[in-house]
């Protein structure tokens, strides 16, 4: 007797990928492998054509109180953070629009602003797309750049020695999404930050070119799955392991936690949608990448190191534990409850 199909949220989102590959005629030499956080078309001077795609969908990636600018905006963010991972400016954008027959004409309107924000922010020309009826809100943005090969940044390269760092705290997501879905109501200035962080997103595109010009970095991937989820996908890429023995949690996401008896450490590792960058960095160039990241306003905070053992432990009050591959990923989490 025949075991029964499994559906799309028995698979989950990455089983779903690999299925379709396996499906896809092979490839060979790709410039950047399936599974990074961009692809690549090479030309014939060691440059690449650059091409992200990232699909925004209501139910999902809208929680409530994300106005439909802001949705919009962080459609626009998404794909920008990516390719903010590689080291790579975007320049265009096709946008692609699925919208409930029943939305307003006003709501279009912020729809059409919000793309404009988030391209006017990070220099992105739309230069197109295309317009359906959805039963649902889908922002689809196909993003596209051009770079010289050797500086495109991989989840691929982390070597034993190197330093593993952040542009920035986790956690604060997190608990802004818990705020907006429970309806809490925190003191003001831990729950604005927290709040902002959900509805108004950044890309750390200014950090990711300025890394990547002073070829400081190994490997790189853009956090949106998580902090957990993005060590093991360096992991799984470059076949090392990592020591944590900082870790990044957001002060305001502590004071949060301590409000409401909820867990800091999982607030920081197993949420979501921060956009920051995790990097691998070359121990000789840490200090030059974080001056450069001071000069800007940004900063580059070592959290542990690169070693050989392909395992992830996390260094707490003198204890080590085996950090779990968790986050969020599409159909096997439930809707917008990450973390």
């Amino acid at each position: 007797m025949e075991s029964p199909a499994k559906s799309v949220r028995d698979l989950g989102e990455r089983e779903i990928i690999k299925i379709i590959i396996e499906k896809l005629g092979l490839i060979h030499d790709m410039p950047i492998p399936f599974g990074d956080d961009v692809a690549a078309i090479s030309l014939n001077d060691n440059r690449l054509i650059i091409v992200k795609a990232d699909m925004l969908v209501g139910r999902t990636d809208v929680p409530p109180g994300m106005s439909f600018r802001q949705a919009a905006r962080k459609a626009i963010v998404m794909s920008v953070s990516d390719f903010a991972a590689k080291g790579v400016k975007p320049l265009a954008a096709l946008v692609s629009l699925g919208l409930p027959s029943n939305l307003t004409e006003r709501e279009v309107e912020e729809i059409g602003l919000g793309l404009n924000d988030g391209a006017k922010e990070y220099g992105v020309l739309i230069i197109g797309g295309d317009t359906n009826e959805a039963s649902d809100l889908v922002i689809d943005c196909i993003v596209i750049g051009l770079c010289e090969e050797k500086k495109v940044v991989k989840r691929s390269g982390a070597k034993p020695g190197d330093i593993l760092a952040v542009t920035g705290y986790f956690g604060k997501t997190s608990a802004g999404l818990k705020i907006l879905l429970e309806g809490l109501s925190p003191p003001e200035n831990v729950g604005k930050p927290l709040v902002e962080s959900v509805l108004l997103p950044k890309a750390r595109l200014k950090e990711g070119l300025i890394l990547a010009d002073l070829g400081a970095l190994t490997a790189s991937i853009d956090s949106s799955d998580g902090l957990a989820w993005s060590l093991h996908e360096l992991s799984d890429a470059s076949k090392v392991g990592f020591i944590i023995r900082s870790l990044p949690i957001a002060p305001e996401a502590m004071l949060f936690a301590e409000e409401y008896n909820l867990d800091p450490i999982s607030l920081s590792l197993y949420g979501g949608e921060e956009y920051e960058l995790v990097v691998t960095v070359k121990p000789e160039m840490f200090e030059k990448a974080k001056s450069a990241l001071k000069n800007i306003g940004a900063q580059l905070m070592e959290i542990g190191e690169v070693v050989g053992e392909r395992r992830i432990c996390v260094e707490i009050d003198g204890k080590r534990a085996i950090l779990e591959r968790k986050g969020w990923e599409h159909f096997k989490s439930t809707q917008l409850s990450h973390p």
